[in-house]
């Protein structure tokens, strides 16, 4: 049985986010709807999720110091980990000292904010199928694994990053500097490694949220949306859809090695589970222990969005999978470099029929930050793609301006 106090009260249910994104201001909204209180905490002031928090603070959460003592002032119940720039075994240390309680665990978060832990656990210990992949300490190292194993074209990243951060393709030999150089730049914390796989020549890839959440007997159990399939430039995700329309056998074995990854991870939540599919054949690629940005398309496709889902599961409640309706979501970029930018011509973007918006309030835009995002839903999968994308290209953003209205 779960219980929830009051808000700023004795009896509050109080978690803490570390990353406060537009991923993470959607998880406050949904927290606080079921009555919890809510402490956000990112890099820098004002971010969304600071917005709409009962408090909040900026620090360098890779600093175990100062994040120790920030749980120790705040007193939360639960810790929700929602980006990679934590210092992860200053959580386990404060999970163990019975100070909070990590959101899946503590362990889940060491292992999926780095690339190396996660890909090791998948392919070496739990066998699930994976691209050939190999991890390298200098420039050197990294030849070494492309000339003996993985091949050419093939993909370099930092073994911590986000949102294709520090990502890129290389072709040949003459590309190997320039993404070594990349990927150490790229990287959220700076490990020293970087992950070089080859490239699965896949039909299309899909992200499966997966959730383990109370059944009926307050036993944990797992639970799987509809597949949403998205398109990626560098890593970096552009636009997504659901349903995303799979054989009845590569969905089965989707789902059970999504089972199997999260199962392993334990505790509970949502986890975005990332695969490639080339026919009947499903790969492991990656996964995160909570909403992923291609998930933002189910909040109009699902009864309970990705969010909503992670907030009732990680505060013990019952959830629903079930899919309402098709749609489909596309990335508003920012579009230059400057802080406190306006959106133009939301009425002609909202003309579009069947449509949302949701514009995340960051304070700053660079040219490929991503601002924003079009909604469309209905029957048809491809019609709610390019209703979308009408919307999203119809907002324009533009430099800051007194003129609001």
């Amino acid at each position: 049985m779960s219980k929830i106090g009051t808000p700023l009260s004795s009896t509050a249910t109080r978690v803490m986010l570390l990353g406060s994104g537009e991923l993470g201001k959607e998880v406050i909204i949904s927290l606080q709807r079921l009555g919890a209180e809510v402490i956000a905490v990112d890099r820098y002031p004002n971010a969304p999720g600071h917005q709409v928090a009962h408090r909040f603070h900026s620090m360098d959460m890779t600093d175990a110091t100062a994040l120790r003592n920030l749980v120790i002032s705040e007193k939360p119940q639960l810790i929700i980990p929602e980006i990679e720039a934590i210092a992860t075994d200053e959580l386990a240390r404060i999970e163990d000292d019975g100070l909070a309680d990590v959101i899946p665990t503590a362990r889940a978060t060491q292992l999926t904010m780095n690339r190396e832990g996660i890909r090791r656990l998948a392919a070496e210990e739990l066998g699930l199928p994976t691209s050939k992949f190999a991890f390298a300490e200098s420039l050197t190292e990294l030849q070494v694994a492309i000339d003996h194993d993985i091949g050419y074209p093939c993909i370099v990243k930092p073994v911590m990053s986000s949102s294709g951060k520090g990502q890129s393709t290389i072709h040949g030999p003459e590309n190997v500097h320039q993404a070594w150089n990349y990927a150490k730049a790229g990287g959220r914390v700076d490990r020293g490694r970087i992950i070089v796989e080859e490239i699965i020549p896949f039909d299309y890839e899909i992200t499966l949220l997966t959730v383990r959440a109370v059944d009926e007997n307050d036993n944990i159990a797992t639970y799987f949306c509809a597949p949403i399939g998205h398109h990626q430039e560098q890593g970096d995700y552009i636009e997504s859809w659901q349903p995303q329309v799979m054989s009845a056998i590569a969905l089965t074995k989707a789902q059970q090695i999504a089972a199997a990854i999260t199962g392993n991870l334990g505790g509970r939540g949502l986890f975005g589970v990332e695969l490639f599919i080339k026919g009947d054949q499903v790969w492991f690629s990656e996964v995160s222990p909570r909403p992923h940005d291609t998930g933002m398309v189910t909040m109009v496709t699902q009864w309970q969005n990705e969010f909503e889902l992670h907030a009732r599961a990680i505060l013990n409640l019952p959830v629903s999978t079930v899919l309402r309706n098709a749609g489909a979501s596309a990335v508003i970029y920012g579009g230059m470099d400057e802080k406190g930018i306006s959106f133009e011509n939301l009425d002609k973007a909202l003309n579009v029929a069947q449509t949302d918006l949701r514009l995340f309030g960051k304070p700053e835009s660079f040219i490929r930050r991503r601002m924003g995002v079009a909604l469309a839903y209905g029957d048809d999968t491809n019609d709610c793609r390019k209703r979308a994308s009408l919307t999203a290209k119809a907002v324009t953003p533009v430099k800051a301006s007194t003129r609001i209205l």
